[in-house]
């Protein structure tokens, strides 16, 4: 079973083999979109390396996860979630599935530990609260064997 921990902090700085970007449906071009939130933090830190890699992903369904190197980032990739629609808007589907969906590429790859934002708060609309208890509901469900931390940011 998963060790499921919450964290006040920046998800950059965590102690994981993979960080979780909460991103789009990958239909408009990254370079077209303003840097916000933790896809903003990730391009300042990373490089453009992982979005051009996203990139040729092409769309991803709502709720979908893909996987791309991490940049400049010490971590061993990135898993990039489509936890919001076309409107901008995250619902608790798109949460949901985006947690169930990431768990589930860590596992293939292999990776033990995984470090989420919130997903769908921000620039999502979700609130802070409804969000995180969403997620740890998820994500103390899943068959993970190794050590997920939901971190809400709080500047260092």
């Amino acid at each position: 079973m998963s060790k499921l921990e919450v964290a006040q902090g920046n998800l950059l700085d965590q102690d994981v083999d993979v960080i979780v970007n909460a991103w789009n449906r990958n239909i408009i071009p990254w370079w077209l979109l303003i840097p916000q939130g933790v896809s903003g933090a990730i391009k300042r830190r990373a490089g453009y390396a992982p979005f051009r890699e996203l990139a040729k992903h092409g769309a991803i369904p709502l709720g979908g996860a893909v996987l791309t190197t991490a940049g400049d980032l010490p971590f061993k990739a990135i898993i990039h979630v489509a936890g919001i629609s076309m409107w901008w808007r995250s619902s608790e589907r798109s949460i949901r599935d985006s947690c169930r969906n990431a768990i589930a590429l860590a596992e293939e790859k292999n990776f033990t530990s995984i470090a989420f934002p919130l997903i769908g708060a921000g620039t999502g609309g979700g609130s802070t609260v409804a969000v995180l208890d969403m997620m740890k509901d998820e994500l103390a469900a899943v068959r993970f064997a190794g050590r997920i931390v939901i971190v809400q940011f709080r500047k260092t």
